[in-house]
């Protein structure tokens, strides 16, 4: 078996160390290097080639950000950073998913040894799927400030809501989506793979840039035309009704396909109480999360759009939503959101006629 060949960026020894017990650990991967600083880290990219790198956020001599753009613009390659989940950490973590990196994992703050233990599947598998994802410099990301014309019609923008779910590679490609969206677009749900303490970052980041609002999500909150609701970190993110209103409601129950918040969740309540009224859209993510919800979409008489595979990092929960038969059209990231209000607007000529 040809192992996955990691470099560790930390300048913590024990985290060093914690990370190369974990990694070597596996059957699949191993530890070639580990270095305390990005300028260590410079050499022994070039004495090893690595598949992948774990870099830490926060660093001597060079921070991490610093270190990521000056990798990816010169030897792009797969990079998960490891954050402190801290405010700071998180608005630096945002920054790093802009610059390229494919994911991120959160350091434990208290008994680092023991949590970095129960971490385990979860940076592993994040190494596995960056070792395997497509490389988004910064350069390749989508980053058109456009914003698509009015919908000119408050009434539809009202009744129409856009459904959208992602995971691995989702933050950029949401950031994507949504800058181009008008201030009177319908309301849009979102649930994005994220721990507690990033969500809103995240959130603040996307209203920062976009026309339209951008909030995580609350709970019992009337879904409103030119806003995007994005599931908090720590919480299934559902659609609800209350009388003639959409309503964001959130809930405590356990993961779905070991996700909090999980995209299928979402889609379901989708199908359940907005219908042919949804529009679903899956952008790029590893696993199946989001597949059946969105066949149940396209059932209850929603119209579903998929990223393509050519511009996801990850082509997975598109590729098995593809598979099960649950989207409509299929779209490169450029492309959605345009084809999107597009079709709403068709939609809007369709009703006039009848």
């Amino acid at each position: 078996m040809i192992k996955t060949k990691v470099l560790i960026v930390d300048d913590s020894a024990l985290i060093r160390s914690l990370m190369t017990e974990i990694i070597n650990s596996q059957p699949d991967m191993q530890v070639v290097a580990a270095a305390p600083d990005p300028l260590i880290a410079r050499e022994l990219i070039k004495q090893h080639n690595p598949d992948v790198l774990t870099l830490d956020v926060e660093m001597p001599k060079m921070d991490g950000l610093e270190f990521l753009e000056k990798l990816m613009r010169l030897r792009p390659m797969p990079v998960v950073m490891v954050s402190s989940l801290t405010e700071k950490g998180s608005e630096v973590t945002m920054r790093a998913l802009e610059l390229g990196a494919i994911d991120f994992v959160t350091k434990p703050k208290l008994s680092i040894a023991d949590g970095m233990r129960e971490y385990t599947d979860m940076i592993t598998d994040k190494i596995r799927i960056a070792a395997k994802a497509r490389i988004q410099t910064r350069s390749a990301v989508h980053n058109k400030s456009v914003v698509l014309p009015s919908l000119g019609n408050r009434l539809l923008s009202s009744e129409k809501l856009i459904i959208v779910g992602a995971s691995t590679g989702g933050t950029e490609a949401i950031k994507s989506f949504l800058m181009e969206m008008p201030s009177d677009c319908p309301g849009i749900l979102i649930t994005q793979h994220m721990p507690a303490g990033f969500t809103k970052s995240f959130a603040n980041r996307l209203d920062g840039l976009c026309k339209i609002s951008v909030k995580e999500a609350e709970g019992g909150e009337r879904i409103l035309p030119g806003h995007a609701y994005i599931a908090p970190g720590d919480a299934h993110l559902l659609l609800a009704r209350s009388g003639a209103n959409y309503m964001t409601e959130l809930s405590d129950a356990p993961p779905v396909n070991r996700h909090k918040p999980s995209v299928d969740v979402l889609f379901d309540s989708a199908a359940l109480h907005a219908g042919k009224n949804a529009i679903g859209v899956i952008l790029t993510g590893m696993g199946k999360d989001g597949a059946a919800g969105m066949l149940r979409m396209r059932e209850a008489g929603a119209y579903n759009f998929s990223q393509d595979e050519a511009s996801c990092v990850v082509f997975g929960m598109p590729k098995e939503a593809i598979a099960r038969g649950g989207v409509h059209e299929v779209l490169p990231l450029d492309g959605l959101p345009a084809r999107v209000m597009n079709y709403l607007a068709l939609d809007t000529s369709r009703a006039l006629r009848v």
